[in-house]
């Protein structure tokens, strides 16, 4: 609560909260020194005033990461990536730097030494988990945490937009390199991907009871934006699961491999091959432009692809020219 006192000619304010420092400030009129203590007094609630340095020495960086790993990360779908992201993180000297030390430069200066290492998106990622977990300390934990060193430090521009798509030619060297992989579900793996626009991690968790053979039908429950969805197969598609199922036998998987096992193997594959600059998740790209090409409308790229902000489909849309040269050949009678 604030106290207010006449002394002399002036009206001097105090405001005193658990576990935040007390402030005071005089004034020559009553009415500014009410409208003040009002004001500081939402900022108190808010937990908005200055924090005891000795209670924020009290907390150091690594305590709340680590809680953070331990209670919060657990419980997400990237949970795995997120812990090596923390884990790593947690190796760098500042970690054991106390809260009340933990200064926005700090944070600056690794972002920008991280940068040499990894690309923008990766530095980006990171910061935000760390932002998060101070957050969450404020707001949840009770611990004193006067401003967010992260609230306002600078994203980096992240320019990682591609329009690589598979060429014939680079596939046919892919089917020929597969020979030598011992991996017998990688090129399975490869052309489903081609015939779904799948991402690889939606691939791997597939099984064979989200399968509907009758409506020709794939559901997949857990996608990267959170909603499921169920797509069409194509009779490409319908070719590669036959095969499967000769393959896998009794499994419950599709594509019994875990996704450490697919991304060596993918790598392997595309050294063999002499094929460059080629990611795996360029195969949805691939897929995605084709669709187009085939004639399918937006709406029904969106449904197979799931996708909800159409901004963000044409990003993996790169149609070739000659593809849609072939449609423009013919003309009907009648028409211009």
């Amino acid at each position: 609560m604030a106290t207010i006192r006449k002394r002399g000619d002036k009206y001097q304010v105090q405001i005193r909260r658990l576990g935040q420092l007390p402030i005071s400030r005089s004034f020559l009129h009553k009415s500014d020194a009410l409208e003040w203590a009002r004001h500081m007094e939402v900022k108190a609630d808010r937990g908005e005033l200055p924090a005891p340095v000795s209670l924020l020495e009290k907390h150091t960086l690594r305590q709340v990461l680590e809680r953070y790993r331990d209670e919060i990360t657990i419980n997400k779908r990237s949970a795995a990536t997120e812990a090596y992201l923390l884990n790593a993180f947690l190796r760098q000297p500042m970690a054991n730097k106390p809260l009340s030390g933990t200064l926005p430069a700090h944070f600056s200066a690794y972002r920008e030494r991280r940068l040499k290492q990894v690309k923008p998106g990766t530095v980006n990622r990171e910061l935000s988990i760390i932002k998060h977990a101070l957050d969450i300390a404020k707001r949840e934990w009770g611990i004193p945490i006067p401003v967010n060193p992260l609230a306002d430090l600078r994203k980096l521009k992240v320019r990682n937009s591609r329009n690589r798509r598979l060429s014939k030619d680079e596939l046919s060297r892919l089917q020929e390199a597969v020979s030598e992989s011992r991996n017998l579900y990688l090129m399975p793996l490869i052309r489903f991907a081609i015939a779904t626009g799948m991402r690889r991690g939606e691939i791997l968790r597939l099984r064979w009871s989200d399968i509907d053979s009758q409506k020709r039908t794939l559901h997949i429950p857990i996608t990267k934006n959170g909603h499921a969805r169920t797509i069409p197969l194509s009779a490409r598609a319908l070719d590669v699961l036959a095969e499967l199922r000769e393959m896998t036998g009794n499994s419950p998987e599709v594509f019994p491999m875990s996704d450490n096992a697919a991304k060596l193997a993918w790598q392997r594959l595309v050294a063999r091959a002499g094929v460059q600059d080629l990611h795996f998740h360029d195969l949805r790209h691939e897929a995605i432009s084709s669709f187009f090409e085939r004639g399918l409308s937006v709406p029904e790229v969106a449904l197979i692809s799931g996708h909800r902000d159409f901004r963000m489909l044409f990003r993996y849309t790169h149609l070739k020219a000659e593809e849609v040269a072939v449609k423009l050949t013919y003309t009907p009678k009648g028409t211009v």
